[in-house]
């Protein structure tokens, strides 16, 4: 019981990150009519998070590597709530920005201790559950956290919803403290492990196909609400509505891609992207009414919701006996690359439109299908597999 709380905990800290991080999304124009910012420019919200986040991720990990897990898991949420009175606090939109750096070291130094917990909080056979149940954050930080603080940030304002933010991270701190056990460092991640992470074929293969999804994915999405307010014609609450139906099928999607991924990793990836894909390919098409609209939101749904375990499982994979460097991999090359895709579509939005936002989105997934289907043509074998044959 007291391995499951403590899961339970990871994931409610991962929860709250992930809603932190994505809760502009949902208040974009109206945080952004605050500061008479455009859409584009009030992206920066999140760019700003991504790229420390990519940075802290090794930087953080290998600086405090002989320092109790625990205690740094406690110190990253602690700073998570001071973000978030601090953006609620803001005068001015630099203010905002510094809060958001905050948030992004939280992100590199959380998930990269957080991600690869599963093994040392429950039995062995349990991991695979636990995993499944620590990336379930992230589909119910969009079902759960990005609705209600949308809904929240709409009926009171959106500092409001930051102050909820922050008071709730508070109360994840306090379980951490309570519920997880001390977490000595084993197997520090250094330098030298992750330049030898670097040789391997299979990890080169993780970092382009986490790149090219994560991409297609926030290069899309960060605008979702612009292409729904003036696309679809949808108002304010049926854009928190679309957001909901959105999470609910991500978190479906989450544990079928659990399910599957660590037998048939290349299949889920690669089904992910396509459907990725094709939502974003026709969300032009379909998305001028709000039946399309919604249903394309659900498949994407589903789809992303596989995607953070599916590239999680392919790092681990390609590095079975280095847990922690496998996750700081994992986080930096997903968060770098979901700073780039927020900054390439707030770009391409201000230049061009929401549409073509999404069709760029579209052919960077399909080409992910393309670069899955590479790795499962060259009959690569996972370094386990290898050594099991020898």
């Amino acid at each position: 019981m007291t391995g499951r709380l403590a899961v339970v905990a990871v994931m409610l800290g991962i929860f709250v990150i992930v809603t932190t991080e994505i809760l502009p999304i949902g208040l974009l124009t109206e945080i952004g009519d605050s500061f008479t910012l455009s859409d584009g420019a009030a992206g920066l919200m999140m760019t700003m998070p991504g790229l420390l986040a990519a940075l802290a991720a090794p930087l953080v990990t290998m600086a405090t590597a002989r320092i109790d897990r625990r205690l740094m898991l406690c110190v990253f949420m602690l700073l998570l709530a001071v973000a978030n009175f601090l953006a609620a606090a803001a005068p001015g939109y630099w203010l905002v920005l510094l809060s958001r750096a905050l948030v992004g070291l939280t992100i590199g130094g959380f998930w990269s201790i957080g991600a690869g917990l599963a093994e040392r909080l429950v039995p062995p056979a349990s991991v695979g559950r636990a995993t499944a149940v620590i990336f379930s954050a992230v589909p119910l930080g969009s079902v759960l956290g990005v609705p209600a603080g949308t809904l929240l940030g709409e009926v009171a304002g959106w500092r409001t919803a930051c102050v909820v933010m922050g008071a709730l991270t508070a109360g994840v701190l306090a379980m951490l403290l309570l519920v997880l056990p001390p977490l000595p460092p084993v197997r520090a991640t250094r330098p030298s492990v992750l330049r030898r992470m670097l040789r391997s074929i299979h990890t080169r293969f993780a970092l382009l196909l986490t790149f090219l999804i994560v991409l297609a994915h926030f290069g899309t999405y960060t605008y979702v609400t612009p292409f729904l307010q003036q696309v679809t014609r949808a108002g304010d609450g049926q854009v928190t509505v679309f957001l909901l139906v959105y999470g609910a099928a991500g978190i479906l999607g989450n544990f079928l891609g659990g399910a599957r991924v660590a037998a048939y990793p290349r299949t889920v990836f690669g089904l992910a992207a396509g459907l990725i894909a094709v939502a974003t390919l026709l969300m032009p098409v379909l998305g001028h009414s709000a039946a399309g609209a919604v249903f394309l939101l659900i498949v994407w749904g589903v789809a992303y919701g596989a995607v953070p375990v599916a590239s999680q499982t392919w790092f681990a994979k390609a590095a079975p006996t280095t847990p922690e460097a496998a996750s700081v991999l994992f986080t930096a090359s997903f968060q770098a690359t979901f700073c780039l895709g927020a900054l390439v579509g707030g770009v391409t939005l201000d230049r061009t439109s929401p549409a073509t936002v999404m069709l760029l989105g579209g052919c960077t997934a399909a080409f992910t299908v393309l670069v899955a289907g590479a790795h499962f043509a060259r009959r690569l074998t996972w370094p386990a597999e290898e050594r099991t044959t020898r």
